[in-house]
């Protein structure tokens, strides 16, 4: 289920079980698409139509990066990772020698989806641990 969607059931079903106003409002279903928590992205799977802009969000206290592994998204895609980096082994070097594309806890990355196909993506210091995940742009 996707979380916008999850989250205004949430909402609604709150409302009904009478959950407070103040409760209520702090459920921002536009805040962010995918959040990085301390060793997963969630969700691990999202589909966008193209042209849709993916905002992630740390939501834990671990740095985290969002670096798309580059043999692994469409052939006419533009390359995506924090840090502006663009293409994977700069991503990964410059996080390797001083933390480049880290994305603290509250800090939001961001990028649109232009090209319909699949982008699979990593956390670099967390990839050994499973951190990778998947978007999938459809016409």
């Amino acid at each position: 289920m996707h979380r916008r969607r999850f989250l205004g059931r949430v909402g609604v079903a709150g409302a009904a079980v009478g959950v407070p106003a103040a409760l209520a409002g702090c459920l921002d279903d536009d805040a962010y698409d995918v959040a990085m928590t301390a060793d997963g992205f969630a969700p691990d799977e999202l589909t966008v139509t193209a042209g849709t802009t993916v905002v992630w969000e740390n939501t834990s206290t671990r740095r985290h990066t969002v670096t798309a592994y580059e043999n692994a998204i469409p052939e006419e895609a533009e390359y995506f990772a924090s840090g502006g980096f663009t293409d994977e082994r700069s991503a990964r070097d410059a996080f390797w020698s001083d933390f480049g594309g880290e994305i603290d806890n509250g800090e939001q990355f961001s990028h649109t989806f232009e090209v319909p196909g699949r982008y699979d993506y990593v956390c670099i210091p967390h990839e050994e641990g499973g951190m990778y995940a998947t978007v999938f742009v459809e016409e």
